[in-house]
C-alpha cells in the first residue's frame, strides 16, 4: 500500500478541462496541488467546439497562442434545417458585444493536453493512470482519499480540500448520492470523425453546423487537418429502434435528413461510430467545507451549444477563489462560496432554457428568421457566444426573445405540443435505451 509522503492543500480528481484549470490557477498561487487523473493524455473526447467567450481564460492561463496553433477559427454557427430551403448563418462578431468576434473547433485529445501540461508547468503533481475509489471526510482532520494506480496498487493520501473535476463520472456527487438525472431531458448521440465532408470556402470554413432532424439533430465541426467530426444526437425511442451495427444505423439516420446527407455524400469514417448517453444530471450538492464539483462533475446538459468547456472553465475560476478562502480560512468564505454557486447556476440556467426547447418547431422558426428587433437577435447571439454572466446586457432583450417564442408557440399549439410530450416521454423512458445503448457498443 502506497502512501502520499505529506499532507497537500488540494487534491483535484480529474485532469479535463476543469479540473487541469483550478490546479494551474491554485498551483500559481503557490497550493500544492496534485491531479488524479486515470486514463492517460492524449485521450479521445468529443464536445470540440469552443465558445469566443472561452479565450479570455485561454489567454489569462497562458494557453491561448497554444490552443491557436491546434485550432481552426469558428467565426459562427450555420443552422440547417429540413423544413427550409436555405440554412441560416450566426456570426458572433453581431452579438451585443463585438469584441470577441471567433471561437476554436479543436481535436479534444489536444486541447486537454496542453491544458494538463499547462497546470504542471504551473507547479501541480499530476498523476495519471491513478482512479480515485473512495473520499472520506472528517469533521475535525483532512480528507483522506484512497485510490488504485494502473498497476493495481492501493494509493492512500490527505488532503486539506477535494475538487471533484471527474467529468461525467460525477464521482462525489455519486458517493455523497447526491447525483439527481434531469427529467425534463435526455438523448443519446452517436458520431465519429470524417474525411471527404462538405464545408464552406473562406472564412466559414471553420464553422459550426447545427441540423434538425426528425429524429433529433446533427452536428458538424470541422478540424484543420481536413477531418471533421460528427454526430447525431437522437431521442432515445429512435435509438432503439435501431438494427444492425451502430455505423449501418448512424448512416441510416442521416439519409433519413436530405439536408445532411447532401453534406455527407462523399465522407467516409476515419475512426470506428461510437454512441454515448448524453443523458442530463445535476447533483443537489455544489461544495462543502472540505469540496466542490466543478463543470460536469456538477452537471451535464446539453451539447447543443458547445457549453460544457466553457462552464467548465468559468466554474474552475470562480471555483479556485473557494478553494483559496478555504485554504486561508477567510472571513468571507460564505460569500464567496455564495457567489461561486450563484454564477455556476446562473450559466446553466440560461442554457437550459435554450436546450429544452430547442427541437420545439417553434423555436426553429425562430432560429431560421432571426431579427433583431430590440436587439434580440444579438442578445441570443451573445449568449451562443458565451456571454452569460452578465457582461452584457441581455436580460430584456433575451425576456422578449423568450415572451415571442411562448406566442409562437401558441400560435401552432398541436406540433409544438407534440414534439415536447415526445421529449417528455423520452426523457422518463431511460432504462430500456440505456440497455440498448450498452448493447450497441459490442456490435
Amino acid at each position: 500500500m502506497a502512501t502520499g509522503s505529506d499532507i497537500c492543500d488540494v487534491v483535484v480528481i480529474g485532469g479535463g478541462p476543469a479540473g487541469s484549470t483550478i490546479a494551474a490557477l491554485l498551483a500559481e498561487k503557490g497550493r500544492q496541488v496534485e491531479v488524479w487523473e486515470k486514463d492517460p493524455h492524449p485521450k479521445f473526447h468529443i464536445g470540440e467546439s469552443l465558445l469566443p467567450h472561452t479565450l479570455p481564460i485561454l489567454r489569462q492561463l497562458g494557453v491561448l497562442q497554444e490552443v491557436e496553433n491546434i485550432g481552426m477559427r469558428k467565426y459562427g454557427a450555420e443552422l440547417l434545417s429540413p423544413n427550409h430551403r436555405d440554412s441560416v448563418i450566426l456570426y458572433f462578431g453581431e452579438a451585443l458585444d463585438k469584441s470577441h468576434p471567433y471561437a476554436f473547433q479543436v481535436r479534444r485529445s489536444d486541447f486537454d493536453e496542453i491544458l494538463f501540461r499547462n497546470c504542471q508547468e504551473n507547479g501541480a503533481i499530476v498523476r495519471e493512470g491513478l482512479e480515485v475509489k473512495a473520499v472520506q471526510f472528517s469533521e475535525m482532520g483532512p480528507v483522506t482519499l484512497r485510490a488504485i494506480d494502473s498497476s493495481g496498487r492501493t494509493f492512500i493520501k490527505h488532503t486539506r480540500f477535494v475538487v471533484d473535476a471527474s467529468g461525467r463520472q460525477a464521482f462525489l456527487g455519486t458517493q455523497l448520492a447526491r447525483k439527481r438525472r434531469n427529467p425534463q431531458h435526455n438523448s443519446a448521440a452517436i458520431f465519429s470523425h470524417f474525411e471527404g465532408v462538405f464545408r464552406h470556402p473562406g472564412k466559414d470554413a471553420g464553422n459550426i453546423t447545427i441540423c434538425w432532424s426528425d429524429q433529433g439533430w446533427f452536428w458538424i465541426i470541422p478540424f484543420q487537418d481536413g477531418t471533421t467530426s460528427v454526430g447525431a444526437v437522437c431521442w432515445p425511442s429512435y435509438l432503439k429502434s435501431r438494427k444492425g451495427t451502430l455505423e449501418s444505423f448512424f448512416w441510416e439516420t442521416v439519409r433519413k435528413c436530405p439536408p445532411m446527407a447532401d453534406r455527407m455524400r462523399e465522407a467516409k469514417a476515419v475512426r470506428p461510430v461510437v454512441a454515448t448517453g448524453n443523458y442530463s444530471y445535476h447533483c443537489s450538492v455544489m461544495s462543502g467545507p472540505q469540496f466542490i464539483l466543478i463543470g460536469d462533475a456538477f452537471a451535464f446538459v446539453d451539447p447543443v451549444f458547445s457549453s460544457g468547456v466553457h462552464l467548465a472553465l468559468n466554474s474552475a475560476i470562480r471555483g479556485a477563489e473557494v478553494v483559496e478562502a478555504a485554504l486561508q480560512e477567510s472571513s468571507g468564505l460564505a460569500e464567496t462560496r455564495k457567489e461561486f454557486e450563484r454564477s455556476v447556476r446562473q450559466g446553466i440556467r440560461m442554457y437550459s432554457w435554450f436546450i429544452y426547447r430547442f427541437t420545439q418547431p417553434a423555436f426553429r422558426t425562430l432560429f431560421m428568421a432571426p431579427k433583431n428587433f430590440f436587439r434580440m437577435k444579438e442578445a441570443v447571439l451573445s449568449i451562443l457566444a458565451g456571454d452569460v454572466f452578465g457582461k452584457s446586457p441581455t436580460t430584456l432583450p433575451i425576456f422578449l426573445f423568450k415572451c415571442l417564442y411562448y406566442i409562437m408557440a401558441a400560435i401552432h399549439p398541436r406540433i409544438n405540443l407534440r414534439q415536447y410530450w415526445l421529449r417528455q416521454g423520452d426523457a422518463h423512458d431511460t432504462q430500456t435505451w440505456t440497455d440498448t445503448l450498452s448493447r450497441g457498443k459490442s456490435q
